[in-house]
């Protein structure tokens, strides 16, 4: 095709000798048919081997064809000038238009529908790109065409139609459904220089008849040969980054508003003025909406940043901004130190006033840490953590800082009008290598603060001894999370006994975890980390399938005791371990009253409604319910009478001491008959001696559960023990 063209040429030169006049037909005829030829042909070689674009080439082939046989038309008589214009071709000409534009229209990257901006953008581009077409083509072609009627509006709408076709380029690529790649420059390369063969053309055609030269062919030839290797050219699919579109798209609009001004300030004087005059007016009153739009942009812009780097609750700066803080100062290489402040006994602010009351105490620790610490930059990193950013390394200046911090917040705070003072744990990190990091400082600041929290000392310097620690407690995370997927929690059981027969009536499941390295660990050893790392929920359906397995085996062996477990408040209020312990009991078979479970008061001070409406839907399930430890907390005794439970637990503090304290004796006592005339059994944990059994039988307990009784032991061992015990227990009647 590019061979044809420049063969064409270099013949046309020579039987022109070397001027721009016509061309010999013979020549042009043969020239005309080589090139349309190869052109066609590789249009449809190209549409074979990609399928996807087939619809958009086979178009433009189609208007290839058509301009193909309009020029063959014009040619027939052997020479352009016999023709008059308009001539027959010119509807083969017209229709060809068609054919490159549904080209352009169907040849492009799919994307999701552009916004309101790239809207704007395009008309902004293409209004400008009119103007000057309407400047520099229509208004002089008007001028100087010298017809009127069909033979005006033809030499008018082609080199419009060219443009159009520039816009449609243009306009695709400001929305990004065509790529700023070879492809799209060849297109509008040879949309530009058609646009120029036209205009030249029918410049030419001013005395009514078909006109040409050696230059208006070549021209022609090369703006086809243009087209036709942009649309078969390997494209490139990935779009642009964003803000180099953006760039662009910037720079487009200010280059379209200088067109457009230089347009009107230079607009003919005539009255054709109008093509160049409404696209450049329609350029700049997109162009001031633009810039509206922009600048309304960079204010929300400006706002999303600083709220990126602002907790919405306090005010305060927040994680992303202490990272930020911390890394300019280390890469500058200045001294610099981390305070991280946890708030202790937080969570039972917001269980017992509310959510609400628990965002004012945040707000009130903010202004007292702002106070406290006026020239650092203070942070609130989430939940009721915080952290102080200070540009100092001496360790004992950052001490005295943190007590300052702790002794701040503990002066009375009032919220709901309930005076209470705030304790904290601080962490303090100073800055170590030359090369640590935002992270890093984070982190020690982090195993600092865990530190001085377990360790009840309020304030804590960062040492490099206490990353053992912290290390073992992230690993024994993992290997819990792992430990549990692979079935290592165990269930001990303790029996509860009848006080009067001494028949075994219920058992409780107690958790253990059997660690591969480590070997059965209690429960104080995994369940805080278990419940900081978030494997509750996991931890609480492991063991409620493990307790409903062995209920249906002890069923199956003849036993009817009831098998309990201890349900946490946070999952009991969760509403996740009900509908899976339902699931589980649907499936095994197992009558619903063989199982209990073990609730603590603290589910009713934090949440009573919702402990209610998970105790009611137990009831209506037909599973018992137990208030474990009862008297530890805030006993009260609105929740027995309101809370559908089948027992109650007295705490072990309360067993422990009966034989030897009076008081103790007397909230035993008026416990049992106070449950008892609610209609509730009555169950004593810690029974440790035969004194204390023999105590609770008189003081009418129901049920005694301690090491006095059996100690907690695998199901295995409880069976063997069940055994025993019975054979035991029957010897007397047969004497």
């Amino acid at each position: 095709m590019w061979a044809t063209v420049a063969v064409g040429a270099s013949l046309g030169a020579v039987a022109t000798g070397f001027s721009i006049e016509e061309s010999p037909p013979a020549l042009v005829t043969a020239v005309l048919a080589a090139f349309f030829g190869a052109a066609a042909l590789r249009l449809a070689v190209s549409s074979l081997r990609r399928p996807a674009r087939r619809a958009g080439l086979v178009a433009l082939l189609s208007g290839l064809c058509l301009w193909a046989a309009g020029s063959s038309l014009i040619h027939q008589d052997g020479s352009l000038g016999a023709q008059s214009f308009p001539g027959p071709a010119e509807l083969l000409y017209f229709p060809s238009y068609l054919g490159m534009a549904a080209f352009v229209l169907l040849d492009r990257r799919q994307q999701t529908r552009p916004d309101a901006v790239l809207w704007l953008e395009t008309v902004l581009v293409c209004s400008a790109v009119a103007s000057i077409a309407g400047a520099l083509i229509a208004s002089p072609l008007g001028d100087v065409f010298g017809h009127e009627g069909l033979a005006l509006v033809l030499a008018l709408v082609y080199p419009l139609l060219d443009v159009s076709l520039i816009l449609l380029v243009l306009g695709q690529a400001v929305q990004g459904s065509r790529t700023w790649t070879p492809d799209t420059w060849l297109l509008l390369g040879g949309f530009l220089l058609l646009t120029a063969s036209d205009v030249a053309f029918l410049v030419g055609s001013a005395q009514q008849a078909y006109f040409s030269n050696l230059l208006v062919d070549v021209s022609y030839g090369t703006a086809f040969a243009l087209v036709v290797t942009g649309a078969t050219c390997r494209r490139a699919v990935a779009p642009l980054a964003t803000t180099t579109r953006r760039r662009v798209r910037t720079g487009l609009v200010v280059v379209a508003a200088a067109v457009a001004t230089t347009t009107l300030v230079l607009r003919p004087a005539d009255s054709g003025s109008w093509w160049a005059t409404v696209p450049a007016v329609i350029t700049l009153v997109a162009a001031g909406v633009r810039l509206t739009a922009a600048l309304r942009q960079a204010q929300g812009a400006a706002e999303a940043f600083r709220l990126s780097r602002t907790d919405e609750l306090t005010g305060l700066a927040n994680r992303r901004a202490v990272l930020r803080r911390l890394d300019a100062t280390l890469s500058a290489d200045e001294p610099v130190a981390l305070l991280l402040i946890d708030l202790d006994g937080f969570k039972e602010v917001n269980d017992s006033l509310g959510h609400a009351a628990g965002d004012d105490l945040l707000r009130l620790v903010a202004e007292r840490l702002t106070a406290a610490v006026p020239r650092a930059l203070v942070a609130r990193l989430g939940g009721d953590e915080f952290a102080v950013v200070v540009r100092d390394d001496d360790p004992v200046d950052l001490l005295r800082q943190a007590r300052r911090i702790r002794a701040s917040l503990a002066e009375p705070i009032t919220v709901e009008d309930i005076e209470m003072s705030v304790s904290a744990s601080v962490g303090v990190a100073v800055r170590g290598s030359a090369m640590e990091s935002a992270v890093a400082l984070l982190r020690k600041a982090d195993v600092a603060m865990y530190r001085a929290k377990n360790s009840r000392l309020g304030e804590t310097l960062y040492d490099s001894t206490f990353d053992h620690y912290s290390r073992a407690r992230l690993a024994l995370m993992e290997e819990l999370r792992t430990g549990i997927a692979r079935g290592e929690l165990r269930l001990w059981y303790q029996p509860q006994v009848d006080a009067r027969t001494g028949e075994v009536v219920a058992v409780e499941g107690l958790v253990r975890w059997e660690h591969p390295q480590h070997g059965l660990l209690a429960p104080i050893a995994f369940l805080p980390q278990a419940r900081q790392a978030g494997l509750m929920p996991a931890l609480s359906e492991a063991v409620v399938r493990a307790a409903v397995q062995d209920a249906v085996t002890w069923q199956e062996a003849g036993h009817r005791f009831s098998v309990g477990f201890n349900c946490a408040p946070p999952e009991l209020l969760g509403g996740r371990v009900l509908p899976f312990l339902f699931a589980q009991l649907d499936r095994a078979g197992l009558p619903r009253e063989r199982m209990t479970l073990e609730v603590t008061e603290e589910s009713f001070v934090s949440e009573p409604e919702r402990a209610r409406l998970q105790l009611v839907a137990l009831k209506e399930k037909g599973v018992r319910a137990a208030i474990d430890d009862y008297g530890s907390g805030f006993s009260s005794l609105a929740y027995l009478r309101d809370l559908p439970v089948h027992e109650l637990k007295i705490d072990r503090s309360f067993v422990a001491a009966a034989t030897s304290d009076y008081a103790s004796r007397v909230i035993i006592e008026s416990t049992t008959a106070l449950a008892h005339a609610m209609g509730l059994q009555v169950v004593a944990e810690g029974v440790e001696d035969a004194a204390t059994a023999a105590l609770l039988r008189t003081a009418g307990v129901d049920v005694l559960q301690g090491f006095h009784v059996a100690a907690p032991m695998p199901p295995e061992q409880l069976d063997r023990w069940l055994a025993g015990r019975r054979a035991l227990d029957l010897r007397p009647s047969v004497g």
